[in-house]
C-alpha cells in the first residue's frame, strides 16, 4: 500500500509539472497569458519538496539496511559501505536534478 501511495504522488508531480509546462500554449487560447506563471512557482516547489521528502525516505531506507547487514556480518562492514555511500550519493543526485529543473522552471519566468 505504501509503494502504490508513493508510485501514485510521483506520477501527480510528474503531471503536474507537465501540465505546468504545457499550460502556455493551453492557456494563451482561453486566458491571459500570465495566468501560468502563478502556478510553476507552486509546482515546482511541491516537485521539489516531494522528491526531497521521497529522497530522504529512501536513504533512510537504505542506510538502515546497511546498518542492518553490517550489524548481522560485521566482517562484511568493507564491502558494505562501499555501495551504501554510492548509493546514498545517487539518490542525491536525483535529489540535485529536481533542485535543478525546479530553478530552470522559476528562473524562465524572469
Amino acid at each position: 500500500m505504501k509503494k502504490l501511495i508513493l508510485t501514485v504522488l510521483a506520477l501527480l508531480s510528474m503531471v503536474a509539472v507537465a501540465l505546468a509546462e504545457n499550460a502556455p500554449a493551453a492557456a494563451a487560447a482561453t486566458t491571459a497569458a500570465s495566468d501560468y506563471k502563478t502556478w510553476i512557482p507552486l509546482v515546482a516547489g511541491f516537485g521539489l519538496a516531494i522528491s526531497a521528502g521521497l529522497g530522504a525516505l529512501s536513504q533512510a531506507k537504505g542506510l538502515s539496511t546497511a546498518l542492518d547487514g553490517i550489524a548481522r556480518n560485521p566482517a562484511a562492514s568493507g564491502k558494505i559501505v562501499t555501495p551504501m555511500i554510492i548509493g546514498l550519493a545517487m539518490i542525491e543526485s536525483l535529489v540535485i536534478y529536481s533542485l535543478v529543473i525546479s530553478l530552470m522552471l522559476v528562473l524562465k519566468l524572469g
